[in-house]
């Protein structure tokens, strides 16, 4: 007859040696679960790490308690854990069978049930079961049941009490030293260089400024050929220098003794009309006298005699 077991109910078990089977129903986004056991003394304490059976310590070394591993049968998978009732040392008052999903919350766990079989005759139907619910879903590890002493016998108590830190959490609280190797390998030794930063991401989308070059830096006067439009100074004693003739040379003036185009009057005086160019080589009329109305101009005083 098979047990279907409420949480915190308990069965009697007349088998000698019983297999503890974990089964859970697979599928996309639902971890592994892993089955152990820890044998717990008089203290409800483990007496040494040894009396943890998982995945890395399949057996433990009195041969009562061990792992058979895990397989996929038509209901699911499944992972298993073995107990010698009869031949557990005495010591031995309870042992814990635990489920866990490593850093998996149980609540993506689906159909988790753990079944009692009898291991002298396994293909029989189970002595007893218990489908457990995670309370809060956030679980990362469970005590599923317990095999516990009760006189010269032998029971089984349904649990489904719940761990949100793990299987390490868990086995931390039974007395388990866990080994803390691997997290110290994790941070960096006194004295070695931190890190490098991540490089800075630039937004592939963000405009970029274009480059200016800098101004030189200049201690003194720029010569004139670096002053663009800025007539350079003559040294002293030295005639400045021409300008360049431009492209379009502005009209030439007339040689001396030549009209002059008309110029502005001076200030007070009134403005001559111009008078007409005489014609190019022109010359008096034949016949024609000195004129008598003809008179020198003014001379300075460089023109008197001594």
């Amino acid at each position: 007859m098979t047990h279907a077991m409420l949480k915190g109910s308990n069965v009697p078990l007349e088998a000698t040696t019983v297999r503890a089977v974990l089964r859970w129903s697979p599928g996309q986004g639902v971890p592994d679960v892993d089955a152990s056991a820890l044998l717990l003394g008089a203290d409800d304490r483990v007496r040494s790490d040894e009396d943890f059976v998982f995945y890395n310590q399949p057996r433990h070394p009195s041969g009562t308690v061990w792992r058979l591993g895990k397989k996929r049968d038509a209901d699911g998978l499944t992972d298993t854990i073995q107990t010698d009732l009869a031949g557990t040392e005495p010591g031995v008052g309870r042992v814990l069978l635990v489920a866990s999903a490593d850093g998996v919350t149980f609540d993506r766990v689906r159909d988790l049930r753990i079944l009692l079989y009898d291991a002298q005759t396994p293909d029989a139907e189970p002595l007893a079961y218990f489908d457990i619910k995670p309370e809060t879903g956030q679980e990362t590890a469970l005590i599923c049941g317990e095999l516990y002493r009760r006189g010269e016998g032998w029971k089984f108590r349904a649990l489904g009490e719940g761990y949100s830190n793990g299987l390490k959490g868990l086995a931390t609280d039974f007395g388990i030293s866990v080994d803390e190797s691997e997290a110290a390998a994790e941070e960096p030794a006194a004295g070695d260089p931190a890190p490098a930063p991540a490089p800075a991401r630039v937004h592939p989308e963000a405009p970029t400024q274009p480059h200016v070059p800098a101004a030189p830096e200049v201690s003194g006067p720029l010569p004139p050929e670096q002053r663009a439009g800025v007539p350079a100074q003559p040294a002293y004693g030295y005639p400045p220098q021409q300008p360049p003739a431009p492209a379009h040379p502005a009209p030439a003036q007339p040689a001396y003794g030549y009209p002059h185009p008309a110029a502005q009057p001076a200030y007070g005086y009134p403005q001559q009309p111009a008078a007409a160019a005489p014609a190019a080589h022109a010359f008096p009329p034949a016949g024609s006298g000195p004129d008598p109305d003809f008179r020198l101009p003014p001379q300075g005083p460089q023109f008197i005699g001594r």
